[in-house]
């Protein structure tokens, strides 16, 4: 005979049980869908697997964009940098007008077979309002900038700065 007292204990225990696999199967559904933000310098050390999708960030390197035509859609082909690594990012289609040497984007897409980063999508913001902040810590620590002299230098002008002594 079932007393009132063990009725509700399996209740209890069976709203439990259905409250946990519920809270499993969204978190196993949340993290399929994840994209995970990555600096060039991170993807260098411990590159992705090809295919996995994820948030590359850095700042587009000087002289290295070169844009073609196969047919009416345009490949572009760019590096990203931290300062401290680059990734050769290849985009098929429309570029944000923002889009620009030496201004920060984050590219989402996945490594490509031969090494290079296949983006998907390209964000681009204007000057160094934006700026991720794992690209702002690497630009740091390679001795690029300084938050105390203000914004972020140029990237046309990384190759050219010196890093001072005690930095």
């Amino acid at each position: 005979m079932r007393t009132p007292k063990k009725r509700r204990l399996y209740l209890v225990l069976a709203c439990g049980l259905c409250f946990s696999a519920a809270v499993a199967l969204s978190l196993a559904a949340f993290s399929s869908s994840l994209t995970y933000f990555l600096s060039p310098r991170q993807v260098v050390a411990k590159p992705p697997a090809p295919g996995q999708s994820f948030r590359l960030g850095g700042v587009v390197e000087a002289g290295s964009v070169a844009t073609t035509l196969a047919g009416e859609t345009p490949t572009t082909h760019f590096v990203v940098t931290d300062g401290r690594a680059a990734v050769n990012v290849t985009f098929t289609g429309v570029l944000p007008d923002l889009f620009r040497e030496g201004q920060a984007v984050v590219a989402i897409g996945s490594m490509g077979p031969r090494g290079s980063f296949v983006a998907d999508e390209v964000l681009a913001k204007h000057g160094a309002a934006y700026m991720p902040k794992d690209v702002e810590q690497s630009l740091k620590e390679a001795g690029k900038w300084d938050p105390k002299f203000g914004p972020p230098p140029d990237a046309n002008s990384w190759n050219t700065m010196q890093v001072k002594a005690g930095s």
